[in-house]
């Protein structure tokens, strides 16, 4: 701090007079200069210092005025939970009365968020000073931080009905409603319950919200008592479904309830006025009767209410049909392959599942195909209904999908279709999740607002981080006063109430840091300290084990982030920490933080174990080898660095080989693939070596197994052309030249060009609607369909990369330029076998076109290059695979290549 601040503010504390008198004598104005000295003293960065002073001051003078308003406005400026100092300081003002103080004090902290505390001492002075107006705007805000506070929601309620915002005072009421539940108030539950049928009564959804709380807050027989309230609004609707679903949750409760069994009843009786068999239906479910267990008849009931003339039924072998008459308990059905067919009535029930003329299966039998696609694309939210409600309200994309491709839309309109039904699903209010099943989907009987679906699709969701991402994504757009959000916050407070630390509990507790910084109100609700949180985890493969299962990027940084700022070990954390986090954030850390000896030891550990940890030695290597300050910082041995790849490349191909970690394996060893020969490091490398260590790398490439070997053929001929006479490991040299490159025929070229093309054009599309038609089937984790097609796409890339690789490679050679003076590619052969007596023809051409039962033989095979270079008369004899070969070469021919 400079001296002319210093020097102020410690002559603001000293002038202060020490006791309780003084206080009279302070006035607004003398807060309004302490803002400008905190003003000067942030523009200048001195704010901890300047805190460091006033709370080393109040260690001896506790009721300090200056001290307690500088430091407390420096702390929350900080966005700091704790307020204790201005608390104190409103409160000595309070006691003395001082009234103006009081408020500008309270208006100040409200500057940096909403304070309980502050709000409510300003409701207190506007109601005293009959500041109407004021007051209920404070108690506005008020309700939005204090989540206890439930007769101040009622009466806002009240006062807003008073001015006819009807809409206002409901959700006031509905608010109200779930806070007296929580405080377990049974007699103002039913109060604003009974208020709440006269001003929502077509609210179902909301009511079952509360029920369930209810139930769990106040007992089965307390929800009984307000579902009759419920019963009892709208047992005279025209749809009965509503009064029959109360009355059916009444008895859910209490089957022995007569009183609701009765007025069940009476209640299938309005829906099914018209039913020709509706009283004798009743009679055989005996329904009617106390004796038999209610949910029984009920079910005995509705099965057979369900068969009325005119109908649909489904019959898996015969399809849908239509009810034409029932007679007695004879049934007479019209099926659309099989019509007049009578069953007796206890069969169809047994047998038949009735539909709803809306029934998916009924549209497909009455309509024409062109018919439902017009009406499907041109409505789909329509769409969505039909199908989910055919399928029992439980349907998921997979099973829509099975429902319309290829019975009414086509693959392609099915991909743009199910996008906008996505959407339609996330976004509206008639939609939702089935319960505990964030994948499958239901259609409300009442719209729901943003807070209950997130909330609903929160419940729905089974993992923690997909909690984690549904409640992040609610705090987008909704606000932390909704008790929806209280419900969803107290699942991540609870894990920080467990004994053992996990993922889940360290996510929490950054989850819940950030949102006290930016709701500091939410202090008094959340306890966190995530100092102790990480000072638990001392163990580091505790440490490791903990962030390796946190599957959210952002909170693995925020994880680190908070490691970096807080934990004076950090750097080696960070050290051990990197294989799970190939991000530069980690190394540039180290770097900046000048903790190259943390570098060191890492890079050292990753080349010692280049094999256990070889995503994160790939990942180091391509990402800074060619940065020059990595280059300079350590010496590293280029030689090594391609051993170590040469290795990965051989390990990579033997796994693959061996189906272990197939995805994940040729994910590196293509990376690997394409530093040694793409970016032709390995080449360069040689080019530049001595022979030792070209002969000790080379003699490494030759035992990679699943390299191409014309890959090595090249490498090899590019060795030798630069060392001439040099002995490379393998087989014997001759001195012939051998192209680099593939040698292929005209036509083999054309078929490969074929075959890149149909993979460009046929293979990949269909791949890619592969894959979005598997994203839109829900949970990858769990996604068959998903991961099967990203299997393919790797499989088609890497073909494909190999593919133009090959073709870049390749020479064509045409017949006029085949050289006929030696065994060379495009030429017969006839060789007399010296062990046989016997005369063997081979023609030799490239590994496009080589099929050796044929007797056409690659250059670049093992037979194919003992051959090759040889001359008419020449004797050879060669070992290949422990079998001996003598051979004399008789006649060199042109081959036909046609």
């Amino acid at each position: 701090m400079s001296d002319a601040l210093r020097k102020e503010l410690q002559e603001k504390l000293n002038e202060e007079k020490w006791t309780r008198a003084a206080l009279t004598s302070y006035s607004v104005t003398q807060f309004k200069e302490l803002d400008d000295l905190i003003e000067r003293i942030r523009k200048a960065g001195w704010s901890t210092e300047a805190l460091q002073i006033c709370e080393e001051h109040l260690e001896h003078t506790k009721h300090s005025i200056v001290a307690l308003y500088i430091s407390g406005i420096l702390k929350i400026e900080k966005r700091a939970v704790d307020d204790e100092h201005l608390v104190s300081l409103i409160q000595l003002f309070i006691d003395q009365r001082k009234w103006k103080i009081v408020e500008y004090l309270c208006q100040r902290v409200l500057e940096y968020g909403e304070n309980r505390f502050a709000l409510k001492t300003l409701a207190h002075w506007y109601e005293t000073e009959g500041r109407e107006a004021d007051k209920v705007a404070i108690w506005e805000r008020l309700i939005k931080v204090d989540y206890e506070e439930a007769d101040l929601v009622k009466t806002l309620a009240e006062k807003k009905l008073e001015q006819g915002a009807t809409e206002e005072a409901v959700d006031l009421y509905k608010k109200a409603l779930h806070r007296y539940i929580g405080k377990g108030d049974f007699p103002n539950v039913k109060e604003i319950w009974e208020r709440l049928l006269t001003l929502a009564p077509q609210d179902i959804s909301f009511f079952d919200h509360a029920k369930s709380k209810i139930v769990t807050m106040l007992g089965e027989e307390k929800a009984i008592q307000l579902l009759y309230l419920l019963y009892e609004a709208h047992k005279d609707a025209e749809d009965q479904d509503i009064p029959i679903s109360i009355l059916k949750q009444i008895l859910s409760y209490d089957p022995r309830d007569t009183r609701a069994r009765k007025a069940l009843v009476e209640a299938y009786r309005k829906k099914y006025a018209g039913h020709s068999n509706l009283e004798e239906y009743l009679k055989i479910s005996n329904l009617t009767q106390n004796w038999r267990n209610v949910h029984e008849a009920i079910e005995d009931f509705e099965r057979h209410i369900a068969f009325d003339e005119g109908n649909f039924v489904y019959h898996r072998t015969w399809g849908v049909g239509r009810i034409r008459s029932i007679k007695g308990d004879e049934v007479v059905i019209d099926f659309v392959k099989k019509r007049g067919h009578k069953m007796s009535l206890q069969l169809a029930i047994d047998s038949l599942q009735v539909l709803d003329k809306r029934h998916i299966w009924v549209l497909k039998a009455v309509s024409s195909k062109e018919k439902l696609k017009k009406m499907f694309l041109s409505n789909v939210r329509w769409g969505l209904e039909v199908v989910i409600k055919s399928l029992e309200n439980n349907a998921s994309i997979r099973d829509i999908k099975s429902e319309l491709v290829p019975s009414i839309l086509s693959s392609r309109e099915w991909m743009e279709w199910s996008e906008r039904a996505r959407e339609l699903l996330k976004t509206d209010p008639m939609f939702g999740n089935v319960p505990n099943r964030s994948d499958r989907y239901m259609v409300r009987s009442h719209p729901v607002s943003f807070e209950e679906k997130i909330y609903l699709r929160f419940k729905a969701e089974k993992s923690f981080f997909a909690r984690l991402k549904t409640m992040e994504e609610y705090l987008q757009q909704g606000e932390p006063d909704s008790e929806f959000f209280n419900e969803m916050l107290e699942y991540f407070i609870s894990f920080l109430k467990g004994e053992e630390i996990t993922e889940t509990t360290i996510c929490s507790g950054l989850f819940l840091s950030r949102l006290l910084k930016q709701y500091p109100y939410l202090g008094e609700r959340i306890q966190v300290d995530l100092l102790d949180l990480f000072s638990r985890l001392d163990d580091p493969r505790t440490m490791k084990d903990v962030f390796a299962k946190i599957q959210d990027q952002d909170y693995r940084r925020l994880f680190l982030e908070f490691v970096k700022h807080n934990l004076p070990g950090w750097p080696r954390i960070f050290k051990d920490l990197f294989p799970q986090y190939l991000n530069r954030y980690i190394i540039e850390s180290l770097r900046d933080a000048g903790r190259t000896d943390v570098l060191q030891e890492l890079v050292d550990d990753l080349f010692d174990r280049y094999k256990e940890e070889r995503e994160a030695f790939i990942w180091l290597i391509r990402n800074y080898l060619d940065e020059e300050w990595f280059r300079k910082t350590f010496e590293l041995s280029f030689e090594r660095i391609l051993i170590n790849f040469l290795h990965l490349l051989d390990i990579t191909y033997r796994e693959i080989e061996n189906s272990k970690n197939v995805v994940h394996n040729r994910k590196l060893n293509k990376q690997v693939y394409a530093f040694l020969f793409q970016e032709q490091r390995l080449e360069q490398y040689l080019l530049h070596a001595s022979e030792e260590e070209v002969i000790r790398i080379y003699s490494l490439v030759e035992d990679v197994e699943g390299l191409d070997p014309a890959t090595k053929i090249e490498l090899r001929h590019l060795i030798m052309e630069h060392f001439p006479g040099i002995k490379l490991p393998g087989r014997e040299e001759r001195e012939v030249v051998v192209p680099r490159g593939i040698m292929v025929t005209p036509a083999a070229y054309a078929a490969k060009q074929k075959e890149l093309k149909y993979l460009h054009e046929v293979e990949v599309p269909k791949n890619s609607k592969e894959i979005s038609q598997a994203l839109l089937l829900g949970d990858l984790r769990e996604n068959a369909e998903y991961k099967a097609a990203k299997e393919r796409q790797e499989m088609l890339n890497s073909t494909i990369g190999k593919l133009k690789e090959e073709l870049e490679r390749a020479q064509i050679v045409r017949p006029d330029e085949v050289d006929a003076s030696q065994i060379s590619f495009g030429t017969k052969v006839t060789l007399l076998n010296k062990e046989t007596k016997k005369r063997e023809t081979y023609v030799i051409l490239g590994p496009w076109e080589s099929n050796p039962d044929k007797g056409i033989i690659s250059y670049l095979s093992p037979f194919g290059s003992e051959l090759y270079g040889h001359k008419e008369g020449e004797e050879l004899e060669f070992t290949i695979n422990e079998r001996t070969y003598h051979y004399v070469v008789e006649k060199i021919e042109k081959a036909d290549m046609s």
